[in-house]
């Protein structure tokens, strides 16, 4: 166990009927809100209504700012903060997904300066400071309302870069499970996902090998997520299975899981935000395609915890190390496929050709993450397991 320091001050407001709290919460920060929302899905499932109704009981102006895409942009990125400028707004309120609350970060972090928002994501300036924000979760997957991070794609350079900071931590995060129900079954596949993925990278290439606490944490929250995921798909509206569905996946990229660690790294995530910055492919569907691919590439590297994640995850008992890891990787990869996540290009709707694409900018990007050894010879080595 390595030395860590820990902190995490986001408020989290868990339960039913808790979006009726959000009034009190902003208040607490100023009377004039900007609320980010992404394409209308909040008006459907009746999230929109109790949302402005617990603002304007509270006192609280509203200005609106819609049309966060799933992968959210720079370009709707700074009009939001010049928006949240013009408007003279106290306070930030992102009401739903990741995204949407991932970019509700970035207008924070823009709004409270003169500094163009996407010089922080590059790391050319540092971020000191940020707007407060509120955050409405509707769809459990990212961990962003419990999390200083964010990231965003710009478009114009075909990058999709993220940050974490302690000043982009929400001040307080509302999570209602029954905001979750009206979740499409594709979706609450591939947000289970994504938070598999959050859990078992770090998990997989964690530099400190006695961390059995972590370990057992991980790998109990893994199979939580297996399990909630299952159970949602076959009843989409069980309360009890979303909640800890969501409870979950929030638990799984707050920090706790890889304090103590030491270095780890996100490779699955680097080649998918590639994915996704170029093909505007779903997060989650990225990685369930490219985890299975990239633990066969880096079986050599990792297989001793690729063969306990089998062990403890899938309950496998198998006579050899290197069998072992093997058959964890392809049970991961039944796993996906069980549920409905895509694990081949064919099945995530890209084109076959797009392998040299992401190769080329999944490099560009690998060394800002400190991936640099994932060159185009490794991405499209890589990718080509799974280009069918």
């Amino acid at each position: 166990m390595q030395n860590f320091s820990y902190r995490n001050p986001t408020k989290i407001v868990f339960g039913k009927g808790t979006i009726s709290q959000l009034g009190e919460e902003t208040a607490q920060y100023g009377k004039k809100a900007l609320m980010v929302c992404g394409g209308g899905s909040i008006k459907k499932n009746g999230v929109y209504e109790q949302a402005v109704e617990s603002l304007t009981k509270a006192g609280i102006e509203i200005v609106e700012f819609w049309g966060v895409k799933p992968n959210p942009t720079l370009e709707h990125t700074r009009e939001g903060i010049a928006l949240a400028k013009s408007e003279a707004v106290d306070v930030i309120v992102a009401v739903g997904g990741g995204s949407v609350i991932d970019e509700g970060k970035a207008i924070a972090a823009g709004a409270a300066s003169e500094t163009d928002v996407w010089k922080f994501y590059i790391g050319e300036v540092e971020l000191e400071t940020a707007m407060p924000l509120i955050s409405v979760l509707t769809l459990a997957a990212t961990g962003t309302e419990w999390n200083g991070g964010t990231v965003i794609t710009n478009e114009e350079t075909g990058e999709k870069f993220g940050m974490i900071r302690e000043q982009l931590h929400p001040k307080a995060s509302i999570l209602d499970p029954e905001t979750t129900y009206s979740v499409n079954p594709y979706y609450t596949t591939i947000s289970g996902v994504d938070a598999m993925a959050h859990l078992l990278e770090p998990y997989l290439t964690s530099s400190d090998e006695q961390i059995p606490c972590q370990d057992r944490m991980v790998e109990g929250y893994v199979r939580t997520l297996m399990e909630t995921t299952e159970a949602c798909l076959a009843t989409p509206d069980d309360y009890q299975s979303r909640a800890n569905l969501m409870w979950a996946a929030s638990l799984a990229w707050n920090g706790l899981p890889f304090s103590g660690i030491g270095g780890f790294a996100m490779c699955a995530h680097l080649i998918g935000h590639s994915m996704s910055c170029l093909y505007d492919t779903a997060h989650g569907a990225s990685l369930s395609l490219v985890f299975p691919a990239w633990l066969e590439y880096d079986f050599d590297l990792y297989k001793q915890k690729i063969a306990q994640m089998g062990a403890r995850i899938f309950d496998l008992d198998a006579p050899s190390l290197e069998e072992g890891a093997a058959a964890a990787i392809e049970s991961l990869r039944a796993w996906f496929k069980s549920v409905g996540a895509p694990t081949t290009f064919t099945e995530a709707g890209l084109p076959l050709d797009a392998v040299g694409p992401i190769a080329e900018n999944g490099a560009h990007c690998s060394p800002k993450g400190g991936l640099a050894r994932f060159d185009v010879k490794a991405v499209t080595e890589l990718l080509e397991k799974v280009a069918k």
